[in-house]
């Protein structure tokens, strides 16, 4: 029988996530506690699968998976490996791996999709932290190839072997770094989003215009804010505020112009309009 995936979570991140598993003949249970949001869910992998093939992103020859929504965190039992994707908050984040960690078997791997949360922090919720491992995968997982492996200073050899083949079982490319808050991508990623989203709000140039800078001038495949849109804006502000946390340091809290965004709803793509509009 083929092995099964679970994913915890089906917000943009869990979406894709199980769109990439999909896409590569794997089965998917797909967890939310909202019955609304795991219809929209179905909708969404539907969606971006059908994106996936028209780009040529998925393996030849191979039929989806099939995918399973469950408002129950117990259908995690028996997955090969269990993928944390919810939001960037840790109270949600260790309530959600405390609960898997008691019901999967020895030797599950537990994936958390964090984008800066210490896996080291993280596993103390989990009975078995060498069995915690953190791969940030990057929006949107099933076109991009590469993530970020961030291993914990208990995570296992073992954890670490299994984390290397289900990646080859999903072509994708695991660069490994060792544990810190925002770990490499993050760190660097999202001050640069914030202060380009400061200079906005500052009146210094417009989103397009910092944007075709940073594309034209520095190389940035999309630029700045167009990335913070697919990130989502209550994601990365999420994320800032956890850095600073974490290191101490208030310059990488959400800038005022970010935060105005996401008080009136304009989280980026998902909603419609963040820095640009979408149809």
């Amino acid at each position: 029988m083929t092995p099964r995936l679970t994913v915890l979570g089906a917000g943009v991140m869990g979406t894709g996530i199980a769109t990439l598993v999909i896409a590569h003949g794997i089965p998917v249970t797909l967890v939310d506690i909202e019955p609304a949001v795991l219809e929209r869910a179905r909708a969404s992998v539907d969606r971006q699968l059908r994106h996936a093939q028209l780009l040529g992103a998925t393996p030849d020859g191979v039929a989806p998976g099939e995918l399973t929504t469950s408002t129950s965190v117990a259908d995690c039992a028996g997955s090969l490996a269990v993928i944390e994707a919810v939001s960037e908050h840790a109270e949600q984040k260790d309530k959600v791996l405390r609960e898997v960690s008691g019901i999967v078997a020895p030797g599950t791997v537990l994936i958390s999709n964090t984008s800066g949360i210490p896996i080291d922090e993280l596993a103390a919720s989990v009975e078995r932290p060498g069995e915690l491992v953190g791969i940030h995968f990057m929006n949107p997982p099933y076109l991009i190839t590469q993530v970020e492996v961030a291993r914990g200073p208990r995570t296992s050899d073992r954890t670490m072997e299994s984390v290397r083949s289900l990646l080859d079982l999903v072509n994708r490319r695991g660069i490994v770094v060792n544990d810190a808050p925002g770990f490499v991508t993050s760190r660097l990623l999202h001050p640069m989003i914030n202060n380009a989203a400061r200079l906005v709000g500052q009146g210094v140039a417009t989103a397009e215009d910092v944007d075709a800078l940073m594309t034209g001038c520095l190389g940035h495949p999309t630029g700045p804010l167009r990335t913070a849109d697919l990130i989502g804006l209550d994601n990365l502000a999420d994320s800032l505020v956890a850095l600073s946390e974490r290191l101490g340091d208030a310059a990488y809290l959400p800038c005022e112009h970010l935060l105005d965004k996401v008080e009136a709803g304009q989280l980026g793509r998902k909603s419609g309009a963040g820095f640009y509009e979408y149809a």
